[in-house]
């Protein structure tokens, strides 16, 4: 791509903890929504984006709760292979609309690296109604995340409008998750490990790895690396590399009294929380760390206009409903300064 995805965004880069404009190295603050659905939407005759229910009207309107960015996970599989007789070119098509459709409406794309495959069951949890389902989400990247981050560098070069997360949320294999986590091996080989712990070091060498296979063809651009423990912990997570965001997902589950392992180090390097969300008994949790991010000054994006804990009551309806911490969600976005249109 040349940059006609970007609709003329201006490229961004980081300093000390803050995102700035490329151009004019004025400070950018970042909100939105996750998108999720392409990562495991069974594609059918009319393609992948129809699979998983995905408009331009609906980017519009998520585009008009006043998000500047929009998070889009992803299955690698499916972009290097395909799926359902509809080939890895076509996926990537359909990614690359969602790019476009945000970006004419003046937001970015987070690039998230989601599900590795739609087949592998990393364990298994507990749903919102007490059923076991299968944990799709790896506790590390494969050999084969190499050659994906090797094919989005290049896809979007030169697209300002793209930024990449690296993996969504390394963690320590379930108890009940019995496969072998990777290990970049000194050669560069990808190494099955029996350990049962992903710790920062084991992230690390992977995020080294991967941003080093990104910058070789892709030089500019925001990188996000994720902390451990289901992306919570940034404390000794820093990669000796430019325009790198750490990425930090905080849920209700973690008590405001740990959040200092996620966003302690606000202050000294760009922390962007990807996920957050709640149901409406989790109202208080989600007003008290929205307000804690607005006075940090902290870019984020909520979790998920479309998967629970949703934003919306009816995601496919023209009305667009919010839930009740989707309403929290829309209120605090409207709190910004409005989000940017720029001349293309």
């Amino acid at each position: 791509m040349r940059g006609e995805l970007s609709h003329a965004l201006p490229e961004l880069v980081t300093s000390a903890n803050r995102i700035l404009r490329a151009d004019t190295m004025s400070a950018v603050l970042l909100r939105g929504i996750n998108r999720s659905g392409l990562e495991y939407s069974e594609p059918a005759a009319a393609g992948f984006l129809d699979a998983a229910q995905l408009s331009e009207d609906e980017i519009r309107e998520l585009v008009g709760w006043n998000a500047n960015i929009i998070r889009l996970p992803f299955n690698q599989d499916w972009c290097l292979n395909g799926r359902n007789g509809h080939s890895a070119e076509e996926y990537l098509a359909s990614i690359d609309q969602v790019i476009a459709w945000a970006s004419a409406l003046g937001a970015y794309t987070i690039l998230d690296l989601q599900w590795l495959d739609a087949e592998t069951a990393y364990g298994y949890i507990e749903d919102e109604n007490h059923l076991k389902r299968a944990n799709r989400v790896p506790p590390t990247p494969n050999q084969d995340t190499i050659r994906l981050w090797q094919t989005l560098a290049a896809r979007y070069e030169n697209e300002p409008a793209v930024l990449f997360d690296l993996f969504n949320e390394p963690h320590d294999p379930l108890q009940d998750d019995l496969l072998p986590i990777r290990v970049p091996g000194p050669n560069g080989h990808v190494l099955e490990s029996d350990q049962r712990f992903v710790s920062p070091k084991e992230w690390l060498s992977w995020a080294t790895l991967l941003i080093t296979e990104v910058r070789k063809i892709r030089a500019k651009g925001i990188i996000l690396v994720a902390g451990v423990d289901w992306a919570f912990d940034l404390r000794r997570i820093r990669v000796d590399a430019p325009n790198i965001v750490y990425s930090a997902h905080v849920y209700p589950n973690r008590k405001s009294h740990h959040w200092w392992k996620a966003l302690g180090h606000w202050n000294k390097v760009p922390v962007f929380v990807a996920e957050w969300g709640g149901q409406e008994q989790d109202r208080e949790f989600g007003r008290k760390l929205a307000d804690l991010m607005r006075r940090r000054a902290m870019s984020w994006s909520a979790w998920s206009w479309v998967d629970h804990p949703r934003l919306v009551q009816t995601p496919c309806a023209p009305s667009y409903q919010p839930t009740p911490f989707g309403e929290l969600v829309r209120n605090e976005l409207r709190k910004c300064a409005p989000t940017p249109r720029y001349s293309i």
